[in-house]
């Protein structure tokens, strides 16, 4: 079996298991370590009794993120009054000198005590969750704001040039960067004035600090959870792709990273990519056969897989990675990946192949349908031709799933066709969204993969509450481009209980049923014998209607 070239093959990344939850007395022991890292040029880490002391007065208000079991970054919060303290107070004195005795739970301010994250997981933008989940936990306590003193550590070196509001003024115009100020900026915070002396021993801040605040503009709503709340209003992601040449995997990945991150941009809970999105490494094989090539191709599966965990933590956002070719036991499958942003991994793998997919590449079908659970609902991943099979929605429906997921690939209109109005009727038999994305473009370099056609969108069900024309958004067709969208889960509630017809509740389970069984073995054999009948001897056959 051919092998990828070892010059693509990056370094694997480890595995990350990230979770968002209170503190508890037993994390001080790591909490104190990270504090040791990050303030090992002030006072470093707090004593246990002023850790005890903070969880004892206000549990909830203490968060932190743990990866594989160990925190690793933390957010420490009181509420205050803030009236009894104004713009003019120290950190001292806000924190009552590390008692906290001045929380209060019935003040009217969220005050962010401390964040910190272990150096070596900067890179996974943790502090953003971390401050975004204060923002939820102010929100659901319905409280008016979110203020903390932030400290300005690159000021030390201009000190001598300029004032500190200036310093301000010139990182909020861009002109400057500051490691703690532009993080804060990023995040919706604005600085209410400047602080002279609110850490005295702070010499890097020369004792300034900014009064931030984030104001919450839900004040007066009620929620039920503090933080982790299943989201009602969800935003998607959906990347329609440009199939291009590339030179290495290192290239590919360029471009993979560019759309997760313009995606994550926009705050998207998850991002979707087409089925075979990685067709392009095929001319990297540089074999003539197309069963051999896609054979060759399923070695950079696994390094493209553990690549899109390691953005999907990086940036904060679910990846739905279309799907990949998988070459195991001896059997060719198609499999899509689930990668969470918590660093945890699933798969789909396609249930149905077409007539030209086993014949040409010798590709078999999966025998699990899976229902996954996410930070913002369950949902369900069909591969293209499964979308055309409506028992599998149905099913997926059935445990709950709100949001279908549906990566394709076609060649010609006709095909898209197929994928695309069938979508739309599995949005309206089950009640849910569908989202469906394909590739753009040509690989002339690459056969039985060198012409595509797409144009993504969402569909929703046809009711009165729900766009006029059951389509949520869509795509210019054949343009690379990124689509995002907002799905107001609560809708799908609303039709269930009173849409004007009712599919999900309205069926005569009286008269019919579906059930599940695994008789797929003969299924796929009868497709390669079907497929070694008709397949011409040539490999240069082109093919019109490989949909699927």
């Amino acid at each position: 079996m051919p092998q990828a070239p070892e010059l693509l093959t990056p370094t694997a990344v480890p595995a990350h298991k990230l979770v968002l939850r209170t503190l508890r007395r037993s994390d001080f022991k790591a909490v104190k370590n990270i504090m040791d890292k990050v303030y090992s040029n002030m006072e470093g880490a707090w004593a246990q009794d002023e850790y005890n002391n903070l969880l004892r007065k206000f549990p909830e208000g203490q968060i932190c993120i743990e990866d594989n079991g160990q925190v690793v970054a933390a957010a420490l919060a009181i509420i205050v009054q803030y009236s009894d303290f104004g713009d003019r107070h120290t950190y001292s004195k806000i924190t009552g000198n590390g008692r906290f005795d001045t929380h209060n739970p019935d003040g009217d301010t969220l005050y962010g005590v401390d964040v910190f994250v272990d150096p070596e997981y900067r890179s996974l933008r943790l502090g953003r969750r971390l401050y975004d989940a204060r923002k939820e936990l102010c929100e659901s306590l319905n409280l008016r704001a979110m203020v903390a003193g932030g400290r300005i550590p690159g000021y030390a070196q201009y000190a001598g040039e300029m004032t500190p509001a200036k310093y301000v003024e010139m990182v909020r115009a861009k002109e400057l960067t500051d490691p703690i100020l532009t993080f804060q900026l990023s995040n919706e915070f604005h600085v209410r004035k400047i602080i002279r002396g609110y850490l005295p021993y702070d010499s890097e801040s020369k004792a300034f600090a900014t009064l931030l605040e984030w104001i919450n503009v839900y004040y007066d709503e009620d929620s039920e959870k503090l933080i982790g709340n299943v989201k009602s209003n969800v935003r998607i992601g959906i990347v329609q792709w440009q199939m291009r040449a590339v030179r290495s995997l290192e290239d590919f990945y360029q471009q993979m990273e560019f759309f997760v991150d313009t995606v994550s941009g926009y705050k998207s809970d998850c991002v979707l990519f087409p089925e075979f999105f990685n067709a392009p490494l095929m001319a990297l094989t540089e074999e003539s056969s197309p069963a051999v090539a896609i054979r060759a191709m399923a070695a950079f599966t696994e390094p493209i897989k553990t690549k899109l965990m390691e953005l999907a933590v990086s940036y904060n956002i679910n990846v739905i990675a279309g799907s990949m070719p998988v070459y195991e036991d001896g059997k060719l499958h198609n499999v899509a990946y689930l990668c969470r942003r918590d660093g945890t991994v699933d798969e789909q793998y396609k249930l149905h192949v077409t007539p030209d997919e086993a014949s040409y590449w010798g590709m078999r079908g999966g025998d699990k349908l899976r229902c996954f659970d996410t930070d913002f609902g369950k949902i369900g991943i069909l591969i293209c031709y499964d979308v055309e099979f409506p028992e599998l929605a149905r099913l997926l429906s059935e445990e709950g799933v709100k949001i279908l997921f549906v990566p394709f690939w076609t060649d010609t209109k006709n095909a898209y066709q197929r994928v695309r109005l069938c979508a739309q009727a599995r949005a309206i038999e089950n009640e849910c969204y569908v989202a469906i994305t394909g590739s753009v473009g040509n690989l002339p370099r690459v056969e039985n993969m060198d012409i595509q056609y797409s144009q993504s969108a969402v569909f929703s069900p046809s009711d009165f509450a729900f766009p006029h024309d059951a389509i949520v958004a869509e795509a210019t067709p054949n343009t690379e481009m990124t689509l995002i969208a907002d799905l107001d889960l609560d809708l799908l509630k609303d039709l269930n209980s009173s849409g004007a017809v009712r599919n999900l509740r309205d069926r005569r389970k009286d008269l019919y049923s579906i059930s599940w069984s695994v008789k797929k073995a003969e299924r796929d054999d009868e497709l390669l014998a079907q497929g070694e009948e008709r397949a011409p001897r040539s490999t240069k056959r082109k093919l019109m209607h490989t949909a699927g």
